[in-house]
């Protein structure tokens, strides 16, 4: 049953309306935890939109038979990936303010209430406000009460914060201005995994304002299924890192060597990593993971920027993985005892 709190009052006199958005993808096991949170807020979302992305029929069904009992609207559309979905949500909707929740996630009873709360006064150009999570596994049982203030800085004040580290804003601890949305076109839909990044990013660029709650607002459950794993995130982080780079070329006349300060710190470990976890473990991505490392290695020889002992560094690294066994890389491995991730920063850092 919706509950019957009153909503917060805004300083024009009139409650502020929200929505509540869920991208679901074949998610049945987990999509009644979400949605049940919702409807326990302390104060009520005005709309609860489900946005089913091309699910399997049975799990389809599921919905249906969840809606009977919760008053939630569902949107079919085809699948596009969630930041596809979260946009047809936002575009089917009226409310002011957009608040998303992932179809594994669930919110804590004070969610909407404590961000809505937040919203500064007369701010012209609000973007968005957010606040920190839960971790918890699959099942929802919690590890950790405190996972965004313990990552990057907040809130976010400097472009370069934001290339250089993961932003640590996610949208299921987020309250978004429609306004802002619209105006850098929601999200990119290329994205699986870094779409959040890419948003407030651009929201950031066109002047929008932020606020940062110490406070979690959601249960965040990480689990292997979870777009935080496996190839697309892989892909996805790619394909970020190009985008940047197109965004934010080098300003020799300013000293500001984009690729070299913050880009590079920030995903060569990674390129770096996932080739060689592809090849320690003779993943069927083996070849892909390679060509990923061989085409960022190519961007970074191509930079005048790059110091040549950081190139020299990389190329070694690519010769060498290039003919590296699966027995050869675990050897490696075993002998150090470092994990890749820690072997290949003493690589870039020389």
């Amino acid at each position: 049953m919706t509950p019957t709190n009153p909503p917060p009052v805004s300083t024009a006199g009139a409650p502020p309306s929200v929505v509540v958005i869920i991208p679901f993808y074949n998610g049945a096991d987990f999509i009644e935890r979400s949605v049940h949170s919702v409807f326990e807020q302390s104060v009520p979302a005005n709309e609860v939109i489900v946005v089913n992305d091309g699910s399997r029929p049975e799990e389809r069904a599921a919905l249906d038979a969840l809606a009977k009992r919760y008053p939630f609207r569902i949107l079919d559309k085809e699948n596009g990936g969630q930041g596809s979905a979260r946009n047809a949500g936002v575009a089917a909707s009226t409310s002011e303010y957009l608040c998303f929740l992932d179809q594994d996630d669930f919110y804590l009873p004070n969610h909407i209430e404590t961000l809505v709360n937040a919203i500064p006064p007369d701010d012209q150009l609000f973007g968005y406000v957010y606040a920190d999570l839960f971790e918890a596994d699959a099942d929802g049982n919690v590890i950790r009460t405190d996972v965004v203030k313990d990552h990057a800085k907040h809130p976010k004040r400097s472009i370069f914060d934001l290339l250089r580290y993961d932003m640590f804003v996610l949208p299921s601890a987020s309250l978004v201005s429609r306004k802002a949305f619209e105006a850098v076109g929601g999200f990119d839909p290329q994205f699986m995994g870094y779409e959040d990044d890419d948003l407030f990013l651009r929201i950031f660029r066109k002047g929008y304002s932020n606020q940062f709650v110490d406070k979690a607002v959601t249960v965040w459950c990480i689990h292997t299924a979870s777009t935080s794993f496996g190839i697309r995130m892989v892909r996805s982080r790619f394909k970020y890192f190009k985008k940047l780079l197109q965004m934010f070329p080098d300003e020799h006349q300013r000293g500001r060597y984009y690729l070299r300060d913050y880009l590079m710190p920030r995903f060569h470990p990674f390129f770096v990593n996932e080739a060689i976890e592809a090849i320690k473990t003779d993943s069927e991505y083996r070849g892909e993971m390679s060509a990923v490392l061989a085409e960022y290695a190519a961007i970074v020889f191509a930079n005048p920027h790059v110091g040549r002992k950081a190139k020299l560094r990389l190329w070694i690294t690519l010769q060498l993985l290039q003919h590296s066994t699966p027995g050869m890389v675990r050897f490696v491995g075993a002998m150090t005892r470092l994990p890749g991730i820690r072997r290949l920063r003493r690589i870039y850092r020389g």
